[in-house]
């Protein structure tokens, strides 16, 4: 099988992991990034607020997504960009969450999507004094990036993956998760929806 993912990050509008408001999807075919895309997203109702500690990370206010693509309206575009794929992500479990409680605050299934996580891959590979994406994308040879930007994050992401494939002469994600002891994730799964009398 050849090195195909698509790398996948999110910023959320606050501490909530289903506030997403902006995605960053990366394509990678055979150990190179074919294409690549973005998008604002308005947070569903409930989960809409804009933290001030959060728009310090990424820039992104309230106004910005005022006329995006609900979560409900992008996922379908989300799902078909990303196929079948092993979705990759810095910290995996964070932008999993956020796919997996931004679908069950809409109240539809989450994806089945298993991951792979580019921190624990770095972590493995290099030999830096900090993993967060900034480092591990430079040990990668991924220069100097508008860190929080998703798309940007997403294709340092995925330069983390296609840098340690290459060290580990890994063929493809499956084989470099086994090389350096790292299980994909299991697929996600929904929370069961409560029926509605």
């Amino acid at each position: 099988m050849p090195l195909d993912f698509t790398a996948i990050d999110f910023e959320t509008a606050n501490s909530s992991p289903a506030s997403a408001c902006s995605v960053g999807l990366v394509r990678v075919r055979d150990g190179k990034v074919v294409a690549q895309t973005g998008w604002l997203i308005r947070p569903p109702a409930g989960h809409d607020e804009f933290n001030e500690w959060n728009t310090r990370i990424h820039g992104l206010y309230a106004h910005d997504v005022v006329n995006a693509a609900t979560w409900v309206q992008q996922i379908g575009s989300l799902c078909a960009f990303a196929g079948a794929d092993v979705l990759v992500a810095h910290n995996a479990g964070f932008d999993m969450n956020v796919l997996r409680r931004a679908c069950e605050a809409t109240g539809i299934d989450a994806p089945p999507y298993r991951s792979l996580c580019s921190l624990a891959v770095a972590r493995k590979t290099y030999d830096l004094d900090s993993y967060r994406l900034p480092k591990a994308a430079a040990a990668a040879g991924f220069g100097d990036f508008p860190h929080h930007d998703a798309l940007a994050d997403a294709r340092a992401c995925a330069q983390i993956v296609i840098d340690a494939a290459r060290l580990a002469e890994a063929p493809d994600v499956h084989a470099l998760g086994a090389a350096l002891s790292i299980p994909l994730s299991a697929p996600l799964a929904s929370a069961p929806q409560r029926a509605v009398a």
